[in-house]
């Protein structure tokens, strides 16, 4: 594996484990479905994924 590509695999992995990758996704699917619609900030993002957490708890067994 070059550089490179090893390089690009990192950055994905340290995305993907932060989560900031999250935020594009959704931002993808907000364009898609509401393509009108303004694009919240990260922050706003942020403060709105952790209101639906508080609001809808999930119960684990682990």
């Amino acid at each position: 594996m070059n550089a490179r590509r090893c390089a690009t695999a990192v950055r994905w992995y340290l995305r993907e484990l932060t989560g900031e990758a999250e935020y594009d996704r959704y931002c993808e699917r907000h364009r898609r479905h509401h393509p009108l619609a303004p694009l919240p900030t990260r922050r706003e993002y942020q403060a709105l994924r952790t209101l639906h957490r508080e609001t809808h708890p999930q119960s684990r067994c682990c």
